[in-house]
């Protein structure tokens, strides 16, 4: 039996919380929008009708199905675990850190920092996601969910990455409040406020990022026939 944790994906609402905090009172506090029209926004007309095509067709044909690979879960949790805990290592976001006196810390170190991580954890969803999708697939009761998946990764990832991509720029501001409210002469207590909440923020982006991985992996867990 493997020794490597597998958290449960429940990262959309840490991850919305995290964000408003991030956030600030300025952000808009607006209701949220339906899921449909959200889904609306972000999907355009092309890539709706191949996500509606992998939905309503015929499911395409599974053929040989390649040999199992019982490590996949494992892979998925360590790749995870070591994205998480690059995070929590980081030296940059350790809490306490270490408090300037002769002058006040710029973000740009934060900011490479933050899109370094925001890297690691693309290329690795990525990958992971792609290998699984190809073993869902080769699943003949699970070909169609293969190319819904495919379909909507297609539909939304430009949106998503366009998004996700914007939060250095929240975050500069963030930390630009923090700057600004902070007693002249003792920068160590906002500095640690700050850090905390960017690693709290980039740990509920890596826990949303492997959401669709961990969908995957428990549509496999299920097609598995009992022991």
């Amino acid at each position: 039996m493997s020794s490597v944790s597998r958290p449960v994906p429940v990262a959309g609402p840490v991850f919305l919380r995290q964000l408003a905090r991030v956030a600030g009172p300025g952000a808009d506090a607006g209701p949220e929008a339906p899921l449909a029209a959200t889904l609306a926004q972000w999907i355009d007309w092309p890539r709706a009708v191949a996500l509606a095509g992998a939905l309503d067709g015929r499911p395409a044909d599974a053929g040989q199905a390649p040999a199992p690979d019982p490590g996949i879960a494992d892979e998925c949790a360590r790749t995870q675990a070591r994205l998480r805990e690059a995070i929590l290592a980081d030296p940059l976001l350790a809490v306490p850190g270490p408090s300037p006196v002769d002058a006040e810390p710029g973000f740009a170190p934060f900011r490479a920092r933050h899109q370094a991580h925001q890297r690691a954890m693309l290329a690795a969803t990525g990958r992971l996601r792609g290998r699984l999708r190809d073993l869902v697939a080769a699943a003949p009761s699970l070909v169609r969910l293969a190319e819904v998946d495919a379909a909507l990764e297609q539909a939304l990832a430009p949106r998503e990455h366009a998004l996700l991509g914007q939060l250095p720029d929240l975050v500069a501001e963030h930390f630009a409040r923090l700057r600004a409210q902070h007693v002249p002469g003792g920068p160590g207590a906002w500095l640690d406020r700050f850090r905390l909440d960017l690693r709290d923020l980039l740990l509920a982006e890596l826990d949303l990022r492997f959401s669709p991985v961990h969908a995957l992996l428990a549509a496999l867990a299920t097609d598995q026939p009992p022991p």
